[in-house]
């Protein structure tokens, strides 16, 4: 009796480290994909057409796929938001300026772009395997979840529109003037010996 114990844990030894190497393999391989911002969203790009051909060849699966776009909604919400909202909290850190007298400082956003990145690709990847469970088929009138779901969009980036109109933030990049750091003179081709 005593053996057949020990054989249970001396059986799952090699699968905790087979868990533990894999777990550490896969923590290298996002960490160095991290400055490749393009790449990861291409490749989150194709893991969502593929999702998207399985949705409409097997025909079904629509409500996994309508709560697949509330979460990537709500995570779009996270993203376009600062992480100290204005309306809701006073902070002694970091804020949004309110008035043109007010002092400069960065947006930071609630949900940053990597966790944004990896959370969208996690949600397309579980979508999918849940397409290989008929216990998810759920007959649903498609076009209704569809209009909902548009609707619901419509409503949440107006609002969200609105909050950044009122407090005077972008949360892009795009049209921001860039700071360079000190030019160095170009050196010449010339080597002092």
């Amino acid at each position: 009796m005593e053996g057949s114990s020990g054989d249970g844990a001396a059986a799952s030894v090699p699968l905790v480290k087979w868990k533990n190497d894999f777990s550490r393999a896969f923590q290298f391989y996002l960490d160095r994909s991290t400055p490749h911002t393009v790449g990861r969203w291409l490749g989150t790009l194709g893991v969502a057409a593929i999702y998207c051909l399985r949705v409409y060849y097997v025909q079904g699966f629509y409500i996994v796929t309508y709560g697949l776009g509330i979460y990537l909604l709500n995570l779009l919400i996270g993203f376009l938001s600062p992480i100290v909202d204005p309306e809701l909290e006073v902070s002694d850190g970091p804020a949004l300026p309110t008035r043109g007298s007010d002092e400069f400082k960065p947006f930071i956003r609630r949900l940053p772009e990597f966790k944004f990145w990896y959370s969208i690709t996690k949600a397309f990847c579980v979508a999918f395997v849940m397409t290989f469970f008929s216990v998810f088929d759920v007959p649903v009138f498609w076009p209704i979840l569809l209009c909902y779901w548009i609707v619901l969009f419509v409503l949440t980036m107006k609002r969200q529109i609105l909050h950044m109109i009122k407090y005077k933030y972008v949360p892009f990049n795009i049209g921001k003037q860039r700071y360079g750091g000190k030019k160095t003179p170009a050196s010449s081709g010339l080597s002092k010996d």
